[in-house]
């Protein structure tokens, strides 16, 4: 499984019916669900576990610290067919501090080891790690080696690495997200120290021009608001990123092959929003990118919409954007 391009786990952003979306843009990239805890898994009354066969390659992110629960996680996961198993070390929010893991546990590298190695006791498919560079006043170069090199050690070769370091006080998620500023040349540093390593950078890239530059030093890239908020920007990564020839879907392609997928959905009970509110930016810098959001957003949540709002939606285009 090729990891030159993958879409960062979001919560509340990459559920299921966004992966859905997003494959059909791109055939190649990695996909991540959004970080699931092991208590929601083990004890929640849902189906956290949840995907459509479409969204393959397709990786599990798992919140927690407790390395038999995240183990019993990791073998539901390998069952149900998910390709990877990720471990979270790098949400700052209190909440997840609170549970003891994301970020936080940067500060206990051995115990991410003995998660890692609990993990790859019961799978056999990849189980890796996102981490930040650092954490509070432990930022320093020496600190993230000792992180990577004892996780390392327990078997995990491949890190996702969110160049910035985490405020675990007095900042919230999203100032997290923006401060201090992305430091790249740290995760350079670290695939050059550890060159057998797969290591792929995450945080603030923009473009596939970005990528590029990026993948001359890394294995791969991760993508999270921009191929969330300007999906099309995936139509790229196939043919850029991974050589590929086939032609992507158009844009009004991509939207006829979401209205069966709508179908299905409201069939099953669901609300044409669920699905329509992760479409808002296809058309991002096209003419009438602006009334395409507009009549989603007005419509897709009144009652008895159907999914032929993606139809009516994309006929309110101009004729060049419907073509595109």
């Amino acid at each position: 499984m090729k990891r030159t391009f993958s879409v960062a786990p979001m919560l509340d952003w990459t559920d299921r019916h966004y992966r859905y979306f997003a494959r059909l843009i791109s055939r190649e990239a990695l996909l991540y669900t959004e970080m699931v805890t092991t208590g929601a898994i083990i004890h929640g009354k849902g189906d956290y576990l949840a995907f459509n066969e479409e969204e393959h390659p397709l990786a599990l992110q798992l919140g927690g610290s407790n390395p038999q629960d995240l183990a019993h996680c990791a073998k539901l996961a390998a069952e149900r067919g998910y390709d990877e198993v990720n471990l979270n070390v790098g949400c700052p929010s209190d909440r997840v501090q609170n549970g003891r893991f994301g970020a936080c546990l940067m500060a206990e590298p051995a115990l991410v080891a003995e998660c890692v190695t609990a993990m790859r006791d019961v799978v056999d498919i990849p189980v890796t790690v996102k981490t930040r560079i650092g954490i509070d006043e432990q930022d320093s170069y020496g600190f993230l080696t000792d992180f990577v090199g004892t996780v390392a050690e327990a078997g995990c070769d491949i890190f996702t690495i969110h160049a910035r370091k985490a405020w675990l006080k007095g900042l919230s998620p999203k100032e997290n997200r923006e401060i201090p500023e992305l430091n790249y040349d740290r995760a350079y540093q670290i695939k050059r120290d550890f060159s057998a390593l797969n290591i792929s950078v995450n945080g603030g890239v923009k473009s596939l021009d970005e990528c590029e530059v990026h993948l001359q030093h890394l294995d791969g890239v991760m993508v999270g608001r921009e191929a969330y908020q300007d999906p099309y920007m995936m139509a790229g990564v196939d043919s850029r990123l991974y050589g590929a020839t086939s032609t992507p879907l158009s844009r009004a392609q991509v939207v006829e092959r979401m209205i069966p997928y709508l179908e299905r959905h409201i069939a099953q009970g669901g609300r044409a929003n669920h699905v329509t509110r992760h479409m808002l930016g296809l058309f991002n810098g096209m003419p009438g990118a602006r009334q395409w959001r507009r009549y989603l957003a007005q419509n897709a949540h009144l009652p008895g919409a159907d999914a032929q709002i993606l139809a009516a939606a994309l006929a309110s285009l101009p004729a060049d954007a419907q073509a595109a």
